[in-house]
């Protein structure tokens, strides 16, 4: 075991160190919204009261990769499937890159490959929370968690 920051932990994942899977890969990405264990500390105490929202990741398979599409993406199902259910699953013959130019609001995790995930976010998120912060390289980020 290896403590690593969010940001390294990010870097590790990228350089196919260590893998987890799209919702870990997208908290950490939030989680980069902190520099300090206090700030974080600060922030979940300041917003506990505010409510949460149950939500689940729905998987649309496109013609070269995926995507998990999350609550308040333009593509997010009305009635999802909590309890699988209902299996259901989407799918599209067009490429994840037209999907990605004919949208315009995204809440949604892009799956490349096992190790090249991409998080697309323009929503307002509810109940004050933060939305994932994408980082480029470690260096770009000096995180103190």
């Amino acid at each position: 075991l290896q403590w690593s920051s969010p940001p390294e932990a990010i870097e590790r994942f990228k350089s196919q160190e260590i893998w987890f899977a799209p919702p870990q890969f997208y908290e950490l990405c939030r989680l980069c919204n902190f520099s300090s264990l206090h700030e974080l500390h600060e922030f979940s105490s300041d917003r506990a009261l505010e409510g949460c929202e149950r939500w689940m990741p729905v998987m649309l398979t496109a013609s070269d990769g995926s995507m998990q599409i999350l609550p308040g993406d333009e593509l997010y199902p009305e009635d999802p499937d909590y309890t699988g259910e209902k299996k259901l699953i989407m799918s599209t013959d067009k490429k994840v890159e037209d999907l990605m130019k004919e949208g315009s609001v995204f809440h949604r995790i892009v799956i490349k490959t096992i190790n090249n995930l991409a998080v697309y976010v323009n929503i307002q998120p509810k109940y004050k929370h933060k939305n994932p912060v994408m980082i480029n390289s470690r260096s770009d980020y000096n995180s103190r968690l």
